[in-house]
C-alpha cells in the first residue's frame, strides 16, 4: 500500500439507478471467490468503518451484515475498485459457508454446453 494513500470517496463509484454497485467477495487467503452481493454507499463506509463486511439488501431494503444472523461472518482485509469504478473487491476473512446453502461459495454450479453440474456440497 502506498505511505500516502489518495483519500477515499465513495461518490467517485459508479453506481446503478438504484444506487447500488455490485460487490464481489474473494477469500483474501486462497483466492476463492466466495459471492457476490450489492452495496449502497452508506454500506461501503459501514464496511470500512467497521471491518464487518456490511451488503445491502434488495429485498428486505435493509443493510445486511453478513454473519449478523448465520454467524458466518466476513472480516474485511481490504476493499479494491475496479478501473471503471462501478464494481467493488471485498477480500475477506470467511467464518463458515458464505452461501445461503451452506456451501463455501455461490458458485457452485458448473454450467457447459452439454448442461449444469454441481460441483460443491454443503458443508
Amino acid at each position: 500500500m502506498p505511505q500516502n494513500p489518495e483519500p477515499f470517496d465513495p461518490d467517485t463509484l459508479t453506481y446503478n439507478d438504484a444506487g447500488l454497485i455490485p460487490a464481489i467477495a474473494q477469500d483474501a487467503g486462497s483466492g476463492e471467490v466466495l459471492m457476490m452481493a450489492w452495496m449502497n454507499r452508506a454500506a461501503i463506509l459501514r464496511t470500512l468503518q467497521t471491518g464487518k463486511v456490511t451488503y445491502w439488501s434488495r429485498s428486505r431494503q435493509a443493510f445486511w451484515v453478513k454473519g449478523e444472523t448465520s454467524g458466518h461472518h466476513q472480516a474485511l482485509v481490504e476493499m479494491r475498485v475496479d478501473c471503471d469504478r462501478d464494481c467493488l473487491l471485498m477480500q475477506v476473512h470467511q467464518t463458515g459457508p458464505a452461501c445461503h446453502t451452506g456451501r463455501r461459495s455461490c458458485f457452485y454450479t458448473g454450467v457447459s454446453e452439454a448442461g449444469e453440474e454441481e460441483l460443491m456440497q454443503p458443508m
